[in-house]
């Protein structure tokens, strides 16, 4: 059964739409991929369900686990279990790495004792161990940042996690390290939807269902194959 369902979803930004009514679904356990051309909407949809401001919900709906998502503020669609990485992280000055996520895992209900228990976990599975201590984002490189995020969804286990192109701005080695990332949180039940213009993230982490979204619709949908098709021909072969 889905854990989160949108349904017919329009959203204007400064009174421009630019969702014109989006359906799909996202299962737990498995790894989503949401592609298309820069404009098509992609990081609006995203913005939107996790209540960024500015995106005004003209039409349809979004549930998670039944719940109705869309009437709750920001800080509520986290607590139920939904988490956004973001294109672009934000640095935060004079807030720790470690207790920005000590305060943030509190808030979803773990104990101190089981902080302490995972947090040096998920360090080195991310091998962010030079980056304890220090400052949220402030002086990461694009790769550094989205690992800080990965690390977050790691500690944080979200119902549904939403990842705004984690392969921008990262070499090699950082993706597969991502990837490898992503994959756990899927094995660990979580529903994941990655966003992206290109595949080259999903040759390491083969999604169960492609969505590809142009002029702020679904126009197509399908499994790996769908999204090697684009990395090979563009998206023309979805626009007919």
């Amino acid at each position: 059964m889905p854990v989160l369902v949108v349904d017919d979803l329009h959203v204007a930004v400064g009174g421009k739409p630019i969702l014109r009514g989006v359906d799909l679904a996202l299962e737990p356990g498995r790894v989503h991929a949401l592609m298309g051309p820069n404009g098509s909407g992609k990081s609006t949809l995203a913005l939107s369900l996790a209540g960024g401001p500015g995106y005004e919900v003209t039409r349809g709906r979004a549930q998670l686990e039944g719940e109705d998502l869309l009437s709750l503020p920001p800080f509520e669609r986290a607590r139920r279990g939904l988490f956004l990485a973001f294109q672009y992280p934000p640095e935060i000055e004079g807030v720790s790495l470690r207790e920005f996520l000590r305060l943030a895992c509190a808030e979803r209900g773990q104990g101190f004792c089981e902080f302490q228990r995972n947090y040096p976990q998920a360090i080195a599975r991310l091998r962010m161990e030079p980056f304890d201590g220090r400052e949220l984002n402030v002086g990461f490189s694009g790769g550094e940042k989205k690992r800080a995020e990965l690390l977050q969804l790691y500690l944080l286990k979200p119902k549904v996690a939403l990842l705004d192109e984690p392969d921008s701005g990262v070499d090699v080695d950082a993706l597969r390290l991502i990837a490898g990332a992503i994959r756990d949180l899927a094995d660990g039940g979580a529903a994941v939807l990655i966003i992206t213009h290109y595949p080259r993230i999903l040759d390491h982490v083969p999604p169960a269902e492609v969505f590809v979204l142009d002029e702020g619709r679904i126009v197509e949908r399908g499994g790996p194959e769908l999204a090697r098709r684009i990395g090979e021909e563009g998206f023309e072969v979805v626009r007919g």
